[in-house]
């Protein structure tokens, strides 16, 4: 890594937590500098990987994750006890992350009731999972981001359930007076991998990271005791 390269994850590093501070202006400014990891020669995407294990990112992906709380995923860590652990083993998955080894742990599988009746299931990863899981979006999320309609409020930095009602008050005053309400039911359920996958190749070039996905993809689910592997859906649940 020359000097020019260390000025630039530097940089990174200090724009990382203002991805999420909650400031428009800070939100930009991450997005243009993590947008650098697509754009520049050096990097150009097949490094991202070095790029999503940055101490920066790392340090604020598992504050995101502290600050969300949770419950434990099968190893039965909360997120409490991340620092103690990782103070240990960060060097040894950020060395598995980087190699493009890094195996997830199977997800805790929880049935949460709908209101009109049946149940949604979630995944729940263990801490450290969704800490990566953090690490990857903070770095994916700016360059996918910026490709989103701008009518899209849902899961989104900066964007918000009242922000979609601002708008939609501001049809009607219009002389709107149709609302369409379209669903496709149990879409993540059924998501198929293949076609997500080759979807996400057309945006990013690193294969480590590309691998990590598909491994949480088809990370298995636990169920009372028992884990059923996963071939088709995105378990719901994990930042990513």
């Amino acid at each position: 890594m020359n000097l020019e390269d260390t000025g630039r994850h530097k940089s990174i590093q200090m724009e990382l937590p203002l991805l999420y501070s909650g400031e428009t202006a800070g939100r930009r400014r991450s997005a243009e500098a993590l947008t650098a990891v697509y754009d520049e020669g050096s990097s150009s995407g097949h490094r991202l990987m070095e790029w999503v294990v940055e101490n920066g990112n790392m340090e604020c992906a598992q504050k995101r994750v502290r600050r969300n709380r949770g419950s434990p995923g099968i190893d039965g860590m909360n997120v409490e006890e991340l620092p103690e652990y990782l103070a240990a083993a960060w060097g040894q998955i950020r060395l598995e992350l980087l190699a493009g080894t890094y195996q997830p742990k199977s997800v805790k599988r929880v049935e949460i009731p709908k209101p009109n009746g049946g149940v949604r299931q979630l995944g729940i990863p263990t801490a450290v999972d969704r800490m990566i899981q953090q690490m990857v979006l903070n770095v994916l999320q700016p360059e996918f981001d910026r490709t989103f309609s701008e009518h899209s409020y849902g899961f989104r930095p900066g964007r918000s359930a009242q922000q979609a009602v601002k708008a939609a008050r501001s049809y009607i005053q219009d002389g709107r007076v149709w609302v369409v309400d379209v669903d496709l039911e149990k879409f993540f359920d059924r998501v198929n991998h293949d076609i997500l996958m080759s979807r996400l190749a057309r945006r990013i070039k690193d294969k480590r990271v590309l691998g990590l996905i598909r491994r949480y993809l088809e990370a298995g689910v636990m169920a009372h005791g028992v884990v059923a592997e996963r071939w088709e859906g995105t378990p719901q649940g994990g930042p990513l």
